[in-house]
């Protein structure tokens, strides 16, 4: 063909321009659908929740693959810009464009233009098959270096519902934390099976993964625990920088002589017992700048310290005991001691707990919740939380809570209910770990005596109405410790003489010369009145009636509680009692004024009961530390063949005490393994309406939840001698209990839920109680 035929031709399809330049788009198009729809074969091999750029690192790593695609571009480059050129002539009519296309069309080839671009339509297919081949081999070759040809499918194993839930999960969520991408997860199926059967725990163990990578290491061994005598160390360990630390540690100074006295005694007193020496954690969350702090800044102006009271005798007691002792006040401390990976909290802990307690706050909770993700609930029997008014089961069970309108802000965090600690046993559900009192020597205590004042008094709080402060002001002088600043001086009537914020020993001297302690009404609960108590005060305080509780008082609301407080400080009215404490109804002013006048008649010496005497609080948290477990199964009761074992007394496996209606476990009957021990229980049924702590309370016994398992059986029904029409099993805080209306027998399905607290005018409940040492309430007669 000529080179004058080909100008006429090119003008002619230049004079319907439109429909040809339509027609080059799609060839190009086309091909260009041709080579993806070629490669795509081998993306939508991979999932489409899987990272583009894993599959781009796989296919395109090579260098020949490399210059394919180089080949590939570079004829679509020329492709496009042809098309550009024929684009910006058909905006144009004028004769010499065209004329100077036609030239450019002459140097192309004398083959057709559409035969040219079928041709690179070809060579790209050929092209991407060579690809396809290229991708399928690099492809092979991983898996056969990784051993992991087919094996990369989601498992189908009923042991493990949720893997596939979690597996579509991962997908669409793993680039939410860097904590994937730290444990090795790159968007793969492989690399999410990986971390969901060896970093947590939804996804069965991959058979072709070599299970030796991650070991099981074993415990530390055994070692036995030494009591210390010298609180150098932990003072080093607690640190400064924050007001509330140095505060802590002045107390931890100045009662340490104390410590190692007490320490002494009780090391002879356990000489034969073995200790074993525990890992243990303090995380003092309510100190974490997270949390807010809001304790420090107020350390100095007269703010809430019955918290770090507890707290630094917490750490004192746990380090004389000999502990291996590790202390955090701060998120990034406990990210280095628990091991928490890079990112934002969402993956679980790898390895071992390296501790075998934790002791926390309910701010500490929700600290480790954000930042251990599922190890939280894997680990969570090694924690006690510091809870100062106390958390009863129907609270600390989320789904029941929910169900029954007891959530609130804190609970709900499925603990058994004694991993709780209060600050007084006020709540037996809880265990009771306390604080100490100052203790004095017999010379201080002669001292007092002769330097009592008779006819002084110190307000106890921030203020006092100024009703009651008239009245006591006709017999005593009265004495404040309000804080105040120079240019806003306190809120007190003129007649008090206020000391301003005294330093502990300041205090202390004032209570040595003080009479009385009064209270009126709040805060509720302090360590004040013990001190005041043991250096020889009266403490005088309010009844609160109705009592206050979670229905009727704000400070109450929204706490894990439904306890009714009595008065300001039921701890002392229920345990000490006169002559050393005082409730009256303040309310009546003609019984607080008579009240006053017998105290100014009575002469008391200081009283401090022994759980809270340093002896007292090692005691009981060595008991606890070496006899609770909450981390290993309980074995299953009753026992299968418990029918026939406990034949031959219409009680088993119960009997009568002597000279009394309690029941108490037989001695011919198997003893199981509990602590406290099963030879503490004592089984009796409550009134209706009655609680089970109130029960064993007007028996002189404690209610003890660690032995509700042994007598949630229909056999404990048959003993008190309810007469079950029916027998059922639900979850319930009041079971087990019998129902008079119906006559049925109600057994507890859930143990976190077994509850001390709680009553209804439907049931008579069952309740375990136990007997305590004299002067300690958390431990019975045999649990040391």
């Amino acid at each position: 063909m000529m080179s004058s035929d080909i100008s006429i031709m090119t003008r002619r399809c230049l004079l319907t321009y439109k429909p040809f330049r339509i027609f080059v788009l799609g060839v190009g198009f086309f091909s260009l659908c041709f080579l993806m729809t070629s490669l795509g074969g081998q993306f939508s091999a991979k999932r489409p929740s899987e990272s583009p750029f894993t599959t781009r690192a796989e296919v395109f790593g090579g260098q020949e693959s490399r210059g394919v695609l180089r080949k590939i571009s570079d004829m679509l480059e020329v492709i496009l810009k042809r098309m550009d050129t024929l684009s910006r002539l058909g905006n144009s009519t004028e004769t010499h464009k065209l004329d100077e296309l036609a030239s450019v069309l002459d140097r192309i080839q004398p083959i057709g233009l559409v035969e040219r671009i079928q041709a690179i339509a070809q060579n790209m297919s050929d092209m991407a098959g060579r690809v396809e081949q290229i991708l399928q081999r690099s492809i092979a070759s991983k898996r056969a270096r990784e051993g992991t040809f087919g094996q990369c499918d989601i498992p189908k194993d009923p042991h493990y519902p949720d893997c596939p839930s979690k597996m579509d999960w991962m997908r669409a969520r793993w680039t939410s934390d860097p904590c994937y991408a730290f444990y090795g997860v790159d968007g793969s199926d492989c690399s999410f099976l990986i971390y969901l059967s060896e970093v947590e725990w939804f996804c069965p163990p991959l058979a072709w993964r070599n299970q030796t990578a991650t070991p099981t290491l074993k415990p530390p061994p055994r070692k036995q625990a030494a009591f210390r005598f010298d609180t150098g160390a932990l003072l080093e360990q607690v640190g400064t920088g924050k007001e509330s630390l140095n505060f802590m540690k002045r107390r931890i100074r100045r009662l340490a002589a104390q410590w190692a006295s007490a320490a002494r005694r009780l090391d002879d007193k356990l000489r034969s017992h073995w200790r074993d020496d525990k890992r243990i954690l303090v995380h003092v969350g309510f100190l974490t700048e997270e949390s807010g702090d809001m304790f420090s800044p107020k350390v100095l102006k007269g703010g809430p310290l019955g918290e770090m009271v507890q707290w630094a005798d917490i750490l004192t007691a746990l380090y004389v005991l000999g502990h291996d002792l590790k202390i955090s006040v701060s998120v990034k401390e406990l990210h280095g001691f628990l091991g928490v990976p890079p990112g934002r909290g969402s993956c679980a802990l790898t390895g071992p707990l390296p501790f075998d307690l934790i002791y926390t706050d309910y701010h500490g909770m929700q600290q480790m919740k954000q930042h251990m993700g599922l190890s939280l609930k894997k680990h969570k029997c090694h924690i006690r939380v510091i809870d100062t008014f106390g958390t009863e089961p129907a609270y600390n069970h989320e789904e029941y809570a929910t169900l029954h309108g007891y959530r609130t802000n804190w609970g709900y965090w499925n603990l058994n209910s004694q991993q709780y600690m209060t600050m007084f046993p006020h709540t037996p559900d809880n265990s009771f770990m306390g604080f100490v009192a100052e203790e004095l020597n017999d010379t201080a205590r002669l001292n007092i005596q002769k330097s009592k004042v008779n006819n002084m008094a110190v307000i106890y709080g921030k203020e006092g109405k100024e009703t009651f402060l008239s009245i006591l002001h006709r017999h005593m002088e009265i004495h404040g410790t309000v804080y105040y600043e120079t240019q806003r001086p306190p809120e007190v009537p003129a007649f008090v003489k206020n000391h301003g914020l005294l330093p502990q020993h300041e205090l202390q001297q004032l209570f040595r010369k003080a009479k009385l302690f009064i209270g009126f009404g709040f805060p509720y609960e302090g360590p004040a009145p013990l001190e005041a108590i043991a250096n020889g005060c009266i403490f005088l305080q309010p009844k609160f009636s109705p009592p206050h509780s979670s229905l009727n008082h704000e400070f109450f609301r929204g706490k894990p509680t439904s306890r009714e407080v009595s008065s300001q400080h039921p701890y002392a009215e229920q345990y000490i009692g006169r002559p050393h404490v005082m409730t009256v109804d303040f309310n009546n002013s003609e019984e607080f004024d008579a009240a006053i006048r017998d105290i100014m008649k009575i002469d008391v010496e200081p009283f401090l009961p022994y759980e809270y005497t340093c002896e007292g609080m090692l005691e009981r948290v060595h008991a606890y530390i070496q006899n609770q477990d909450f981390c290993s199964p309980e074995a299953p009761f009753p026992p299968v063949n418990a029918s026939r074992l406990w034949q031959g007394s219409p009680l088993a496996p119960f009997m009568l005490m002597a000279n009394s209606s309690i029941l108490t476990w037989a001695s011919n009957i198997t003893i199981y393994t509990s602590w406290p021990p099963l030879g503490a229980l004592q089984l009796l049924a409550s009134l209706q309406g009655e609680s089970c702590v109130k029960a064993c309370q007007d028996a002189g016994l404690i209610c003890e939840p660690a032995l509700y398992r042994f007598i949630n059986i229909k056999e404990a029904f048959n003993a008190l001698d309810f007469q079950c029409a029916g027998l059922e099993s639900e979850m319930n805080h009041l079971f087990p209990a019998f129902s008079a209306e119906h006559a049925e027998c109600g057994l507890q399905q859930d143990p976190l839920l077994f509850s001390c607290a709680g009553a209804s005018i439907k049931y008579q409940r069952l309740c375990p109680c136990r007997d305590y040492r004299d002067g300690q309430v958390a431990l019975c007669r045999d649990c040391l």
